[in-house]
């Protein structure tokens, strides 16, 4: 694939380093009112807090090869702090399948980061078979509300969002795929009780979240009734193309490779251990291989395409490079990595690469397990049927 860029590109990679470095945090700044102030300032240059938004909903119109610069130059400079949920995840759902009343209502707050949204998807007996769902949405007889009770789980930052997107289930007589619509409604109300986490990393971002007769009006319903399954479909595409990771798992990399340069072996660094060198080699083809994959859906989108099947294989890929990324850096750290819940010892990225080590472990599981996005890939991509037996 040719990515040469063009002039234009140039001058646009140009522009976009000038941006981030003219507005970097300046350290000892109130970081909240810096993060507002700089998405009000990529607003100012024509859509460019809301990048991969439609131009018709005030994107900026950037073409493949745009987007590609944009998500490289962000992951170097690292961008302020942006929840996904909103932005990149229901905002999507909205534009495709929301009424205008709706989209009036929700997407100048989402844009603006007045609101936070979590994804009230998975269940205590629906995670990967996210089909499976019981959490039970009831329509009034009068029909202009419905009655939801449930449970959620792993619903990543439910304790500091404003409102919840959730698959509900309002029609369980036909096959598990049918009946399920697609409510919004605010977290903070009575009847909705949220308890944290703790994950395997000591951090708290997931939580259980208990539904509890709460009343939710018929116009916070996206779509038809029964139909929510496919909005979902459409969100869980966008979503795990994003959690792919492939231009921070770049950065991570050269990162991998100063820290590597600092270890001391025999002689020389790790760097010049064969062994190790070898797994980077490794390492940086298949995560080339990825980024090239990437490319392609980025020209598919230009063209008006939703993601396809390649948003599974994005979402494998990258999520396990992501994890040998993190392997590779407790590695480097040596005997150290294991001081990680203490006060640091030894090399001064030991301590955070064991936690980030072990927070990895998740990024196989959510966004659809690794074992789904192979059943994708093995019946959209390489046509191979379920068996019936």
């Amino acid at each position: 694939m040719d990515i040469q860029l063009s002039a234009d590109d140039l001058a646009f990679q140009e522009e976009v380093k000038a941006f981030l470095a003219e507005n970097a945090y300046p350290a000892g700044e109130d970081y909240n009112k810096w993060r507002l102030d700089w998405f009000d300032k990529a607003g100012e240059k024509g859509g460019w807090d809301i990048p991969k938004w439609p131009i018709e909903f005030g994107g900026p119109g950037w073409s493949p090869t745009q987007h590609y610069i944009w998500e490289k130059e962000t992951a170097v400079a690292a961008t302020p702090w942006d929840m996904p949920f909103g932005l990149s995840m229901l905002a999507p759902i909205l534009m495709g399948y929301g009424n205008e009343q709706q989209q009036q209502r929700f997407l100048p707050d989402i844009r603006a980061r007045k609101v936070n949204w979590c994804q009230g998807y998975s269940e205590p007996g629906a995670g990967s078979d996210l089909a499976s769902l019981k959490t039970k949405a009831e329509l009034s007889e009068d029909g202009t509300y419905y009655t939801v009770n449930g449970t959620k789980i792993w619903t990543t930052m439910a304790h500091i969002a404003d409102w919840i997107f959730c698959l509900t289930r309002t029609d369980d007589s036909g096959i598990k795929q049918q009946g399920i619509t697609f409510l919004l409604f605010p977290m903070k109300q009575d009847g909705i009780e949220v308890k944290p986490i703790i994950t395997l990393g000591g951090t708290h971002s997931v939580n259980m979240v208990h539904i509890n007769d709460i009343k939710v009006p018929v116009e916070n319903r996206i779509g038809e009734e029964d139909k929510g399954w496919t909005y979902a479909k459409g969100l869980l595409q966008h979503e795990r193309t994003g959690l792919a990771g492939i231009s921070r798992s770049l950065v991570a990399l050269e990162n991998l490779k100063a820290q590597a340069s600092t270890v001391t072996r025999g002689n020389g660094t790790l760097m010049d251990d064969p062994a190790f060198r070898g797994k980077l080699a490794e390492l940086e083809v298949d995560l080339l291989a990825v980024e090239f994959t990437e490319l392609r859906s980025l020209a598919s989108a230009s063209t008006g395409s939703e993601p396809g099947p390649e948003s599974s294989i994005l979402k494998l890929k990258g999520t396990e490079i992501q994890q040998r990324i993190q392997k590779l850096t407790v590695e480097a750290g040596g005997i150290y990595s294991a001081a990680w819940g203490a006060k640091p010892v030894g090399h001064s990225f030991a301590r955070g690469g064991m936690g980030g080590y072990l927070s990895s472990r998740s990024y196989t599981i959510y966004g659809g397990a690794s074992e789904v996005q192979k059943d994708v890939i093995a019946k959209n991509v390489l046509g191979i049927k379920r068996s019936s037996k």
